[in-house]
């Protein structure tokens, strides 16, 4: 990967205090401390460079497995009606999250919380202690910059680490102080309303503390005044949205004032396109992260460094998804386990470039090391490709080096959008953001973005940007968390799962959808003969080979989509449901949109309340 701070977390980030309050007793150890790195706080807090690793340190619970290296990126933001996590009937692990069926024990839900905390209290520490330094006021200019820098930094991820909580598992336990001995650690749900308007602020402060990119120094994943910008926006939407409460989806009636925030600090962004900016090609920014090069138009603003090839470090992005690789000589192995929604292919313009990156319909078949075609219902996501890794990577190693991106340019686009049009009904400027995505979906024809989208309302504008979000960030552990804050996952999962049945049927409008594809593989690579759009022929193509198409969405797997055990009438079919297919379980009303507090939490922190439906 290119240059990262984080190369040597170990070494640096082994200077905070352990203990996370509300979640265990005080000696739970927390963190894997080395003993050569020991030192105090009054030692760490009296230079620059002993700062500088203490919000090092608190950065580094963004990266490994427990987080956005595996759990936070591809077990938590599904199932929706663009991915499916790991398919089969719900169990105790990463398949009951994706069914909407977890348990309060389930060890993927009791860690990533964990790690989350942990990554608070180390931000909490250098929000204490930074700004006591002597450097911070009276030090020389560039030790005063580098430490206003520093406390800026520790606010913003400490609302990330929050952000994560609270939409994850609603209102939770909130400390803005680093713990202590003789505190009272029966800490009880604190109003994620009032956590989120205090980060809210926290955030007005940091971005006056940081630096632009431009003037950031080395290119590399440290917090810069765009990522403070864009991620305040990002918050504003979440408290002005829908939550549940109990088993209701509401939203505050102080909502206008938290969009007119986010739209705020969009507009300053979209002023700043110097800094940050959409990179033309939308191929070329998704093979850069592939091939970790650095992207000159800086479209990702906040990404999370990844590195070492451990669990603590790395990420498995390109390894637990994308597409299957089974021992492939050149460029190893993975799991392939994230899959796409078949609708979720028809959702794409025949022409938007952006199906073809988001979605990968091949695999590497065992000992291969060319592709071959999967069908339709066994599509992968594809933005984290293991054999776009460059140089290839063979072998069965786990992690990659695939860096996770929280918040790109275009999100800020899509975000003002948004917030405009919640506040002033659809503008010029409003259609402008929107289309400025869509027009580099189509190659940088604004007349073929501009086709069949609606934007004469209000609410047609809304569905436009619901609809643009749901192409333009699959994968990237979005959409979930949208259709969430717009109180819509409820109506688009029944949605979806009536399309696949008319999708299984082959009607309207999927009428034109071959039951069978046709393919060849030239110079490596699946090249498909016939379009997605047109009846099959009678007989298949010579030197083609055949993959079930639209024959594989069947009874089976529309039975599949309702709870295990069901019996399922399917066109004069019934079938017994194995509950193994896209958000199974779900059914509104029973508090599955949020996840359990963990038991482990419960177990030592009497005030803390179990969420409702567990």
């Amino acid at each position: 990967m290119t240059f990262s701070i984080f190369s040597s977390r170990k070494a640096t980030a082994a200077v905070l205090l352990a203990g996370v309050a509300g979640l265990a007793s005080s000696c739970k150890n927390y963190l894997d401390i080395e003993p050569t790195a020991l030192t105090t706080t009054a030692a760490t807090f009296s230079t620059v460079s002993g700062a500088t690793s203490a919000v090092l340190g608190a950065y580094d619970p963004l990266s490994g497995d427990n987080t956005y290296g595996t759990r936070l990126s591809m077990y938590y933001p599904y199932d929706t009606d663009e991915l499916i996590g790991s398919s089969g009937t719900f169990d105790t692990g990463r398949r009951g999250i994706a069914r909407y069926k977890a348990y309060a024990s389930n060890t993927e839900i009791i860690n990533p919380w964990n790690n989350l905390y942990q990554g608070i209290e180390r931000a909490n520490v250098c929000i204490k202690y930074i700004p006591q330094m002597a450097l911070y006021t009276t030090g020389a200019s560039a030790d005063t910059a580098s430490l206003h820098r520093l406390y800026g930094e520790s606010l913003t991820l400490r609302a990330q680490y929050y952000y994560e909580l609270i939409r994850n598992w609603g209102d939770v336990p909130a400390q803005f102080s680093p713990s202590s001995y003789d505190q009272d650690f029966n800490l009880p749900n604190a109003d994620r309303n009032q956590t989120l308007a205090t980060l809210i602020a926290d955030l007005a402060t940091a971005e006056k503390l940081v630096p632009y990119r431009s003037g950031a120094g080395i290119t590399n994943e440290r917090i810069t005044k765009g990522a403070v910008k864009a991620l305040r926006a990002r918050l504003a939407l979440q408290r002005g949205g829908y939550s549940l409460q109990g088993n209701t989806m509401t939203r505050p009636a102080d909502y206008a004032t938290y969009y007119a925030i986010a739209r705020q600090e969009c507009l300053e962004l979209l002023n700043q396109r110097k800094e940050h900016t959409l990179n033309p090609s939308f191929s070329d920014l998704w093979l850069g992260v592939n091939q970790q090069r650095h992207d000159t138009y800086n479209e990702i603003i906040f990404e999370v460094g990844m590195a070492g090839s451990t669990a603590t470090g790395d990420s498995k992005l390109g390894y637990y998804n994308g597409p299957r690789l089974n021992n492939s000589p050149i460029y190893g192995s993975t799991q392939g386990a994230v899959t796409v929604v078949p609708t979720y292919f028809y959702a794409f313009d025949s022409l938007d470039v952006r199906r073809d990156i988001t979605i990968a319909p091949y695999q590497y078949a065992s000992g291969a090391n060319v592709q071959s075609a999967v069908a339709l219902n066994t599509l992968y996501d594809g933005k984290f490709r293991r054999d776009w890794h460059s140089p290839p990577l063979p072998g069965t190693n786990n992690y990659l080096g695939y860096n996770w991106p929280l918040i790109r340019f275009a999100d800020v686009l899509l975000m003002f959008a948004e917030a405009d049009n919640e506040l002033n009904g659809p503008t010029a400027a409003g259609r402008a953001a929107l289309l400025e995505v869509r027009t580099r979906a189509f190659g940088g024809n604004a007349t073929r973005a501009a086709l069949n989208v609606n934007t004469g309302s209000k609410a047609n504008m809304f569905t436009a940007i619901v609809n643009e979000r749901l192409l333009e960030f699959g994968a990237e552990g979005i959409r979930k968390y949208d259709l969430l804050r717009w109180n819509l996952l409820a109506d688009r999962l029944a949605s979806t799962k009536a399309n696949l049945d008319l999708l299984r049927a082959g009607a309207a409008p999927y009428n034109t959808v071959p039951q069978y594809q046709y393919y060849k593989v030239v110079n490596g690579v699946v090249q498909w003969q016939r379009s997605f759009y047109r009846p099959s022929p009678a007989a298949t193509p010579g030197g083609t080979t055949r993959v079930n198409w639209r024959q594989g969405i069947d009874a089976t797997y529309v039975a599949n989509l309702r709870p295990n055990g069901t019996a399922v009438t399917v066109g004069t079919t019934t079938v017994n449901s194995t509950g193994s297919g896209m958000a199974a379980e779900y059914a509104p009303g029973q508090g599955k949109e949020l996840l359990p507090i963990p038991q482990t939490t419960l177990d030592t922190d009497p005030a803390i309340k179990q969420n409702f439906g567990y």
